[in-house]
């Protein structure tokens, strides 16, 4: 048994077999391919068929409505072998662990049948478009307008930093419906886009230092129209609410992808102490680079119980906003430490890309930021003391 992994309570043989598939599939048929998607900026279409074909997308999402009618462990399970085979490029942690959950959530009956079926197949990738250039963590302050018209929508606005902005056939737009009402006076509103949509328009795939192979763009809407029918939810303004209750899902979620780089981290550094030689000895034989090793997995083994109960708390319908807030904003803090941490362990190698620690470093360090920043979840914890 390594040191920084173990069985999680949560863990079953059904969790073992979908982590089985999940393994081979990003292992033999994605990571291959990272490389051809961080020149392009964006992973090609059909690896999220093939996804779809396996059954490795929406796996929380009721079978009714095609998808595996798992629960929160099984997403988290397909993320964790993702990011282990460094195939990285289909955000499913957004496709999977937040569009599908909040239309499972919020959509009708009708919505559900016409949308979650083709997103469990990967033939409609899912995006949620909420960031925008001036309003981040700010949700309430957004300036995306929604006016309605008769039978439909016409939106305007832009968005940025929207993760499978240039792939996505189904945004779930985050809009003001009344600019008089603040947080109340937000609504989300799903829209199905390509290219030829009149008023919607696909901007840069925005080159990041990280997560080079994952789509992210800027969104413009033009006066786009999208049918009034499509509002998630019974009426207008109930957008906010409704990110709020999603929010610690989402939070779970990125800590989860974040004790993965950790862990990872840790094991791929181990093994390369054992093999480097400096000083006529392997580098695991000074004692600095044990104490920072048993540092390190002591960390991301603590990190992984805190982790754990909220897994179960979440399957028990029981994760509260503050403790998902502690468990993003600790557990992303915690990666990004044990991972420089690792690059140093790996000296000048540590900086190559040709080595995983490089870009586990590169690409988690945005989760102290996306889905909230670390001070905001901060902030969050203290109103609750």
């Amino acid at each position: 048994m390594g040191v920084t992994r173990y069985r999680s309570p949560w863990e079953t043989a059904e969790l073992d077999a979908v982590r089985e598939l999940a393994r081979t599939f990003f292992m033999k048929e994605a990571a291959p391919l990272e490389e051809k998607f961080a020149r392009q900026g964006r992973p090609d279409l059909e690896l999220w068929r093939r996804a779809g074909e396996l059954g490795l997308l929406c796996t929380s999402i009721p079978e009714e409505y095609g998808g595996g009618g798992g629960t929160v462990a099984h997403d988290i399970v397909v993320f964790d072998e993702q990011l282990r085979a460094g195939a990285g490029a289909m955000a499913l942690s957004v496709h999977s662990g937040i569009v599908a959950p909040y239309l499972t959530a919020y959509a009708t009956e009708e919505q559900k049948r016409r949308w979650l079926p083709k997103m469990a197949s990967g033939e409609l990738l899912g995006s949620i478009a909420m960031t925008e250039p001036g309003t981040g963590s700010d949700l309430q302050n957004i300036q995306t307008r929604a006016v309605r018209d008769g039978d439909e929508y016409v939106i305007s606005g832009a968005k940025t930093f929207i993760t499978n902005g240039k792939n996505a056939g189904l945004l779930v737009i985050a809009a003001k419906t009344d600019p008089t009402q603040g947080a109340k006076g937000v609504s989300l509103i799903v829209a199905e886009v390509d290219d030829e949509t009149p008023g919607f328009q696909r901007g840069r795939v925005l080159q990041k230092v990280g997560q080079k192979s994952t789509d992210t763009a800027e969104l413009f809407f033009d006066e786009m129209r999208v049918p009034a029918a499509n509002l998630l939810g019974p009426e207008e303004g109930r957008g906010f609410v409704q990110l709020m209750q999603q929010l610690p899902h989402e939070r779970l979620v990125i800590a989860a992808l974040g004790l993965t780089w950790m862990e990872t981290a840790v094991e791929v550094t181990t093994e390369y102490v054992k093999q480097r030689h400096a000083f006529g000895k392997p580098l695991m034989a000074l004692q600095n680079t044990r104490f920072e090793l048993a540092e390190c997995a002591t960390l991301a083994r603590v990190c992984r119980v805190f982790l754990d109960d909220c897994i179960a708390s979440h399957l028990r319908g029981e994760l509260d906003a503050v403790t998902a807030s502690m468990a993003k904003y600790w557990i992303t803090d915690r990666q990004t430490e044990v991972v420089d941490r690792c690059v140093q362990l790996h000296g000048g190698y540590g900086y190559m890309l040709e080595y995983p620690v490089a870009r586990i470093f590169a690409d988690g360090r945005i989760q102290r930021i996306y889905g909230g920043a670390n001070e905001v979840m901060k902030e969050l914890i203290a109103r609750s003391l």
